[in-house]
């Protein structure tokens, strides 16, 4: 009796084990499931900036792939195109090594092909996974003109010409006191008829006072 029980409790551990392993393969296999799931979403949301870029000033353009101009418009955007680690002539390079001879534009698939090369010189100090995640991370959610735009700003020469509370003579007559402009009124001389001397300021005044 002894002996068999020894078998069951063996068998019963056996089992234990048995099931232990596999849990631990479908928890293993559901977080494999998971980062494939995230890695597929993100490289979607690339995909969809790519297609935006592609498309860029050509309504015609099917957004399967893209032109040098436009590639080098999007790496500069997205700021895979530091100016440093990665000049419009990288981009250039790379862009002609991973089209197919003869023709004028990438696919998707090419595309990362370029995202390959070019995280290596980005991010010359994280490993080749970890600078391609890097790059996808700066291209992400982007389309073109949301990145880098241009802000007019005024500055020196520029604010001291555009204030017009320091215009003197005809051009000062063209504006109203907080600077609107007065239209074709500042621009003509129309004829007074109310009596008054030319540029007299107390116009109108003497019904208020007397």
């Amino acid at each position: 009796m002894t002996y068999m029980g020894a078998e069951v409790t063996i068998g019963m551990r056996g089992l234990g084990a048995c099931c232990l392993q596999n849990s631990r393969k479908s928890a293993s296999s559901t977080a494999i499931n998971i980062m494939a799931s995230s890695c597929s979403s993100s490289m979607s949301e690339v995909e969809n900036a790519f297609r935006k870029f592609a498309v860029y000033g050509d309504t015609s353009a099917s957004g399967n792939d893209m032109t040098g101009k436009n590639f080098s418009k999007m790496c500069k955007e997205c700021g895979v195109m530091d100016g440093k680690a990665v000049t419009s002539t990288d981009i250039d390079i790379i862009f002609n090594k991973v089209k197919t001879k003869g023709s004028r534009t990438i696919t998707f698939d090419e595309f990362q092909q370029a995202m390959m090369e070019l995280c290596r010189k980005r991010f010359k100090g994280k490993s080749p996974e970890e600078a391609l995640q890097a790059v996808y991370d700066l291209i992400r959610g982007k389309e073109p003109g949301s990145v880098g735009a241009t802000k007019a700003t005024k500055v020196g020469g520029v604010e001291r010409l555009t204030d017009t509370s320091k215009y003197t003579g005809s051009h000062k007559e063209r504006f109203d006191e907080s600077g609107k402009g007065k239209g074709l009124a500042g621009r003509q001389d129309r004829t007074d008829n109310s009596g008054y001397v030319g540029a007299y300021k107390g116009a109108g005044t003497y019904d208020q006072t007397h």
